[in-house]
Parts: C-alpha cells; sequence; structure tokens
C-alpha cells in the first residue's frame, strides 16, 4: 500500500482555531504530557499552525486570521487515570464541567473541563 500520510499520525486529526496557541500547547503537555511536533509561525509571530501529540492522537491548531475566527471546540480523550487528569487540568487554570464520575448507562468514568481558550475536554477512563 501507497504512504498517504506521515509516519506516528492518525487518519482524522482535531483541527482547533484558538486566541492562543501557546496556551493550548502549555494545558496539553502540562495535562496530557502532550508532545510539541510542529509549529509554523505567520509573519506576525501569530501561529499559523501547530501540532501536539497525545498518545496516538495528534492534535492540530492555528490561531485566528480573516475568515478563521477562533471558535469552542469539544475533544474527548482517553485517559489511564481520569481523576487525576481531572486534577491536573484544574491545577494548570482549566474549570471544571463535570467532576469525574461513572454513570449506569456509560461504561466509562468521564468528566470534563474547561482550557483557558474555551475548549471543552472532555477525559474518560474504561475502567477495568
Amino acid at each position: 500500500m501507497t504512504q498517504f500520510k506521515p509516519d506516528g499520525y492518525n487518519s482524522a486529526s482535531p483541527y482547533l482555531i484558538v486566541k492562543s496557541a501557546d496556551a493550548t500547547i502549555e494545558f496539553l503537555q502540562q495535562v496530557f504530557s502532550g508532545q510539541p511536533l510542529r509549529r509554523i509561525n505567520r509573519e506576525d509571530g501569530s501561529v499559523m499552525h501547530a501540532e501536539v501529540r497525545l498518545d496516538d492522537t495528534v492534535i492540530m491548531m492555528g490561531e485566528p486570521a480573516e475568515h478563521w475566527p477562533a471558535i469552542g471546540s469539544h475533544v474527548h480523550v482517553y485517559v489511564p487515570d481520569v481523576d487525576a487528569t481531572y486534577q491536573k487540568a484544574l491545577a494548570v487554570g482549566g474549570t471544571a464541567i463535570m467532576e469525574p464520575v461513572q454513570k449506569s448507562e456509560d461504561d466509562d468514568k468521564r468528566g470534563g473541563v474547561l482550557d483557558p481558550n474555551g475548549i471543552s475536554w472532555w477525559i474518560a477512563t474504561e475502567p477495568n
């Protein structure tokens, strides 16, 4: 089969337009141990494109430009320990949306935080 994507990239990646890419990158590093991959700045210094790896997924982002406003988004991430990740997110400036809870109709324990750019991060762990 012909290679159609970069090694280590998934077929679909969330693309976020955020007010501050640096704030989102820092949040992803501190909360999810995200690894920055690429960054391309515009001439004015704003971020045109950046990528951060979370486990097996690449999150892509850029800052607003003409015809590309910052918009709120929702991203779901599976983590090894939803409670610890939720607490990390709060400790680095995230705002609680929903404390992690195991609901009877859901196989996952799930919670949510809002990052400083207004992105909702829904985090979950599938109990053993």
